[in-house]
């Protein structure tokens, strides 16, 4: 890590009095923040996690109706190029989506596929080469990778014009042509395209929550895997030490791929249970509920501690990245933006994971182009299995011990009997994709000191209860359990301040009483 410059974590929210309403920027589909008298939480439609809704909304400027409808259009879409990809065997060309998310054409190298195409609802294009010649002109540019100047900032796949674009600065577009034929790649196989870009990796980075890396370098947590986490290969080598957000220890990288691949994979002690979901950064999370890889020209979105939750759409596969530490294959590139601080982290379709960020080029503030890791790549090459919120194996304790809250609870007891004892409680009904805030939408202040929680739940929902103080400028959760059997317990120490719960509904529907105290 030593070439890396890391950063210190910043996320930048409204300033809040703990006494006024407050609207936190959202990845997050929770409607209301405290006092501002809106409903607790978001519904899911169709599936589909409000936050990731909310988020398209924001970045692709979309109503809720045309976000729902594309995520659900997405889906059915990703399903049929799977269908298709097999059906045509060697005549597969690629697919891709409309601008507008509508329309997926499946390009076909043989016309005597078209009525294939036609029959599963897509778009045929008739095409010179299938896929499998593409990537196999894209493996000769691969083969001479290192021979590349950093003029030439990388290649890909573009399925929608049958070629492989070369990425050339200005001025540079002559030698990359020459660097293109010296491969043997035939050169009406080849797209020179001259672009500005200057990808690197997003070192000092963070996605999920954030870990460290021989008590110095930063990076953030892409997804749970059995035993784990994956996330970015230039965030550490094999042997390295990690250490979690609160500093405890954590675990060792025992699997890691940079150059040529850019994931690693950091098993954890038994102090961290890997949970299926995607913090949002706005003291709330979204379920994560399989990895079914999302199309060309499908949205996405990513999360990262820098720049928050950011979507774009996916622009081409298997991209190759000139970094200056060498060239990486198989990324997905986009045009999301991200800054460092952001890589490593978490990219996601619906409730899909995609991939694990990788580095870029531009920012937030001009706009740019990043690129990521897919997911399935790394599960496969190291054969982990991916934690889902369905699947999610998850303790009673806390995630990670906090140096944080107490509390005193201000708001009125509520009535009824439970198996939880508290001095505090409150009840609700939830559906998968949906949060509650408690006490009522609202927060409490709490003084130094021990305060404890216990949640029970009835029905077949699995829930997740976390304990948020607020602290610069937003909650963030500082405990959390899920439930084992109907029931999830928490406790926590820590300085006084504003805590909330928050109740998630990782899957299924439940009724449940929450009852808590503080000292």
């Amino acid at each position: 890590m030593d070439r890396k410059r890391m950063t210190a974590i910043g996320v930048v929210v409204a300033a809040l009095g703990l006494t006024a309403a407050v609207t936190l920027p959202s990845f997050a589909g929770q409607s209301a923040a405290p006092g501002t008298g809106g409903p607790a939480g978001a519904t899911a439609t169709d599936g589909v996690a409000p936050e990731v809704v909310d988020a398209l909304r924001r970045d692709l400027r979309l109503s809720r109706e045309q976000a729902v409808r594309r995520l659900t259009a997405e889906r059915q879409a990703a399903g049929t190029v799977n269908r298709l990809r097999t059906s045509l065997g060697g005549d597969y060309g690629g697919a891709w989506l409309s601008a507008d998310g509508s329309t997926l054409t499946v390009a076909v190298a043989d016309p005597a596929q078209a009525a294939k195409v036609k029959a599963a609802g897509a778009v045929p294009k008739q095409v010179r080469r299938a896929v499998n010649e593409l990537d196999a002109v894209k493996s000769r540019l691969d083969s001479v990778g290192r021979t590349a100047t950093p003029e030439i900032t990388g290649w890909y796949v573009d399925v929608a014009t049958n070629s492989v674009v070369v990425l050339a600065q200005p001025g540079a577009e002559a030698r990359a042509r020459r660097w293109a034929a010296n491969s043997g790649a035939p050169a009406d196989a080849v797209r020179v395209t001259t672009s500005r870009e200057q990808p690197r990796p997003l070192f000092d980075l963070v996605g999920g929550e954030p870990f460290f890396i021989n008590n110095a370098g930063r990076c953030s947590i892409g997804f749970s895997v059995v035993g784990g986490f994956v996330t970015a290969g230039h965030c550490g080598r094999v042997g390295a030490r990690t250490t979690g957000f609160n500093q405890a220890q954590q675990g060792t990288f025992a699997a890691s791929s940079f150059p040529g691949d850019d994931w690693a994979f950091v098993r954890t002690n038994n102090q961290w249970t890997p949970q299926g979901v995607v913090t949002d950064f706005n003291g709330g999370v979204v379920p994560v509920n399989g990895s079914t890889e999302a199309p060309v020209g499908a949205s996405i979105c990513r999360s990262g501690s820098t720049t928050g939750a950011r979507c774009g759409v996916v622009q081409a596969k298997n991209a190759t990245v000139n970094y200056p530490e060498g060239t990486v294959t198989g990324l997905t590139r986009t045009n999301v933006c991200a800054e460092p601080g952001d890589s490593g982290g978490s990219w996601i379709s619906g409730d899909q994971a995609q991939g694990v960020t990788s580095g870029g080029s531009g920012n937030c503030t001009v706009g740019g182009v990043t690129f990521f890791q897919p997911v399935n790549e790394i599960l496969q090459r190291n054969n982990l299995t991916l934690v889902t919120a369905n699947n999610a194996q998850q303790s009673t304790q806390p995630q990670a011990p906090a140096t944080v809250p107490p509390a005193q609870a201000s708001p009125p007891p509520a009535t009824g009997d439970t198996a939880c004892a508290g001095t505090v409680r409150r009840s609700g009904t939830l559906t998968a994709g949906r949060a509650q805030a408690q006490p009522d939408g609202r927060f409490y202040v709490a003084q130094a000191g021990a305060q404890s929680a216990c949640l029970e739940a009835a029905g077949n929902g699995r829930l997740l209860l976390e304990l948020q103080r607020f602290t610069g400028g937003a909650f963030q959760t500082v405990a959390r359990a899920a439930t084992v059997d109907g029931v999830a317990k928490l406790s926590a120490n820590g300085a006084a301040g504003a805590y909330r719960y928050r109740i998630t509904a990782l899957s299924g529907s439940a009724s449940y009483t929450l009852a808590f105290s503080a000292n």
